[in-house]
């Protein structure tokens, strides 16, 4: 089947040789757990495991339909858990979520992977090599896939952190404008996405060191606390770089105001300039027949002088205030 990546047991931390899918309904030693990787399996294939391993339709319902938020649930003797992936997408700029659905119990524990996520092979591959901690059982796997997840949020956030200073430079440097307000309000609705995607691994991560089950067990439990110490670390990360994204928003619509309000004294100072030619305009368009000056032969380039000279001082006092 494509939808299974990986199919492996383990026995005392060693992966069992010519180990396949179509061996698991032969027993299984205590000793020995079952490693399922599948992704974006069909009804088919999750209803194999579910057979299989006894697992609760509700949980399989969950795993199939994908788009869950967060969670930890028990049915029975089995945990479902679900975590949110996220990943850097370099050419559309943007963040890709998906989703990983884990099914732990008594002798097994199986992944599924929906959207966008990186293979856990490499993670297979280094408990494999550290068999001491393999040995410890289908926990430590748990906390490998789970540790890997959280760790590729580091990446995510300090891209986040450098679009944020981008945007700062944008909102300091250049004339404030939509565009910059736009990209703000995008980089809040990636932030946002991410802080739904890891708050809840805190109550997860506590959960499970206080699980009290034969297949998470005390050596297990404390690895479970790095993971808690990473969650709490990428919260802080989110929550500092959304006060600061606060802070350029009210920033670029400080600067925005004032951008409006120069504009408007501009407006205000060239209205009054032109009032005055347009007072006086007005005065000698009236057509009375005694106007002061009327007849004088000096009188219009008198007036007209006089005009300019009122609109070049009214120009000097609000370029002297900051107006013009």
């Amino acid at each position: 089947m494509k939808e299974v990546i990986n199919c492996a047991a383990y026995s005392n931390g060693i992966r069992v040789p010519d180990f396949d899918i179509n061996h698991l309904d032969d027993p299984i030693f205590e000793t020995q757990f079952v490693w399922v990787g599948l992704h974006e399996p069909g009804e088919k294939t999750l209803e194999l495991f579910q057979r299989h391993f006894d697992l609760h339709d509700l949980a399989v319902e969950d795993a199939h339909n994908a788009h869950q938020r967060p969670k930890i649930e028990r049915y029975g003797e089995t945990l479902f858990i679900v975590l949110r992936t996220a990943q850097v997408n370099q050419l559309q700029h943007k963040i890709d979520f998906g989703e990983t659905h884990f099914f732990i119990g008594s002798h097994f524990l199986l992944t599924v992977r929906h959207g966008s996520s990186i293979s856990y092979s490499d993670v297979r591959s280094r408990c494999e090599s550290m068999p001491s901690q393999l040995r410890i059982g289908q926990g430590f796997a748990l906390y490998a896939v789970m540790d890997a997840i959280v760790d590729q949020y580091f990446p995510v956030v300090e891209a986040l952190e450098e679009e944020l200073l981008s945007i700062e430079d944008k909102v300091f440097a250049d004339k404030p404008s939509r565009e910059t307000t736009h990209d703000i309000y995008v980089l809040k609705r990636q932030m946002l996405e991410v802080k739904r995607a890891v708050s809840p691994l805190v109550d997860i991560c506590n959960r499970l060191m206080r699980y009290d089950n034969s297949f998470i067990s005390a050596d297990t439990q404390p690895y479970f606390r790095d993971i808690y110490d990473h969650a709490l670390r990428i919260n802080e990360m989110v929550d500092h770089a959304r006060e600061l994204l606060n802070t350029a928003l009210e920033a670029n619509f400080s600067l925005i105001s004032i951008s409006q309000n120069d504009i408007s004294k501009k407006f205000a100072g060239w209205a009054a300039i032109i009032a005055v030619p347009t007072m006086v305009a007005g005065f000698y368009g009236m057509n009375f027949k005694f106007m002061p000056e009327l007849t004088w032969q000096y009188g219009y380039p008198v007036v007209v002088t006089g005009t300019i000279v009122a609109c070049l001082l009214i120009y000097l006092l609000f370029r002297r205030s900051g107006w013009l």
